[in-house]
C-alpha cells in the first residue's frame, strides 16, 4: 500500500469529529457523486482506513473528502467516511463544511449570510452560514426530501425480543427507537448497551427489508438506529437522542440527518407543524435546532424538507504519512 503525505483539517460539531482531507488523495474518478463514492469504496478504501483508524484516528472518527462537483449548482461536493465505509448524508459534517468553506475562501464570504451549496451522495444540500466581519459563525442547512418510510414496525432483535420502531429517511435511513422499548434509558444505561442493541437491530432489519425500491441501491440501506426519549419533537420541550451508526459508531452530536428523519416522522404523525422549531440534545449535551421547512414529494411519496442548525469549531491541522515498514500504521481498530 502506498500513501503519500495527506494533509487534513480537524473540526467538530457538537463534539462529533470531522477530519477534512485537504490534499494528498489520488484523483477520484466518476461522472456523478455516486460513481465517485463507488470509486473510493472500491479503489481507495485503504486511505479511509489510514485516516479513520488508529493510530491516527479511532473507532468513532469521521471524515470528509472534497471532490469535484457533478451538480452544476454545487459550490463543492463531498464524500463522507467512517469506521465502516461511506455514508450518504451527514448533517454535522455539512454544518462544519459550511463554516470551513467560508473561512478558507472556497466560497466568498457575504456579510450577514453566505450560501454554500454542497453536493452530497443523497443530493444537493444548501448550507446557510452566518457571517460577521468576515468570520463564519452558526450554520443551518436545508435538507433533501425526508419522509417516514414505515411506521410502528416490530423488529425481532436477538436477545431483546420485539422492538417497536419507525423507519425514516433524512438523507440516510434510520430506525427511530424509543429507548424504553429496548429496555434502555438515555443518560442512565451504558452507551455500550445502546451500541449492542443498535448493531443487532440494524443487522436484522437490513437482512429482512429491502429499501432499494424506495431509494435505489446506493441509498437504500438502514444506516443506523436513533434511540429517543419519550418526548416527541415540539417547540415546548427539549428532546434527547443517541444515534448509533455504521459499525457501532456513536454520534457525539444530535445527528443532523437524524434530526431530519425524526422531524419528518413527527410531521407525518401530525406531531409537529411546519415552522415549529424544536431542540435536540445529544449524548454529550450538545444541541441542534430543527424545524420542518415545507412539504414536498419524493418519487410520488409525501415528504418534507427540514432545516437543522448548529455550530462547528476548528480543532487542528495535521500532515500524515506512512513509513514503508510500518504495518500497524496502515490502520487498525482495537474496538
Amino acid at each position: 500500500m502506498s500513501v503519500n503525505q495527506i494533509e487534513v483539517v480537524d473540526m467538530h460539531t457538537g463534539g462529533e469529529p470531522l477530519r477534512i482531507i485537504k490534499s494528498g488523495y489520488p484523483p477520484v474518478e466518476g461522472d456523478t457523486i455516486l460513481e465517485k463514492r463507488r470509486f473510493v469504496r472500491d479503489r481507495l478504501d485503504h486511505l479511509r482506513q489510514f485516516l479513520m483508524f488508529e493510530p491516527r484516528g479511532h473507532t468513532d472518527m469521521y471524515g470528509a473528502l472534497l471532490v469535484e462537483p457533478s451538480d452544476p449548482q454545487a459550490d463543492l461536493a463531498v464524500l463522507f467516511m467512517h469506521n465502516e465505509g461511506y455514508s450518504t448524508m451527514c448533517g454535522h459534517a455539512v454544518i462544519a463544511l459550511g463554516r470551513y468553506a467560508v473561512e478558507t475562501g472556497l466560497v466568498p464570504a457575504v456579510e450577514g449570510e453566505t450560501i454554500v451549496r454542497i453536493e452530497c451522495p443523497c443530493g444537493l444540500v444548501t448550507a446557510h452560514v452566518s457571517v460577521e466581519k468576515g468570520r463564519a459563525g452558526d450554520v443551518w442547512f436545508s435538507s433533501v426530501p425526508a419522509f417516514l418510510i414505515e411506521r410502528d414496525i416490530l423488529v425481532d432483535v436477538p436477545g431483546c425480543g420485539d422492538i417497536l420502531c419507525d423507519i425514516a429517511y433524512g438523507g440516510a435511513v434510520y430506525a427511530l427507537v424509543p429507548a424504553d422499548a429496548a429496555g434502555l434509558e438515555i443518560g442512565k444505561s451504558p452507551v455500550a448497551e445502546f451500541i449492542s442493541t443498535a448493531n443487532r437491530l440494524v443487522e436484522r432489519v437490513n437482512a429482512t427489508t429491502d429499501f432499494s425500491g424506495t431509494l435505489g441501491g446506493d441509498l437504500g440501506f438502514l444506516y443506523g438506529a436513533i434511540f429517543t426519549d419519550l418526548i416527541a419533537p415540539s417547540k415546548d420541550a427539549l428532546t434527547r437522542n443517541i444515534c448509533v451508526f455504521a459499525e457501532g459508531q456513536v454520534d457525539r452530536s444530535p445527528t443532523g440527518s437524524g434530526v431530519t428523519a425524526r422531524l419528518a416522522a413527527a410531521h407525518a404523525r401530525g406531531l409537529v407543524a411546519i415552522g415549529e422549531r424544536c431542540t435536540f440534545e445529544s449524548v454529550t449535551g450538545s444541541r441542534f435546532w430543527g424545524e420542518v421547512e415545507g412539504e414536498t414529494a419524493f418519487n410520488g411519496r409525501s415528504a418534507v424538507t427540514v432545516r437543522v442548525g448548529g455550530r462547528a469549531y476548528f480543532s487542528g491541522e495535521s500532515r500524515f504519512w506512512l513509513e514503508p515498514e510500518d504495518d500497524l500504521g496502515r490502520g487498525f481498530l482495537v474496538r
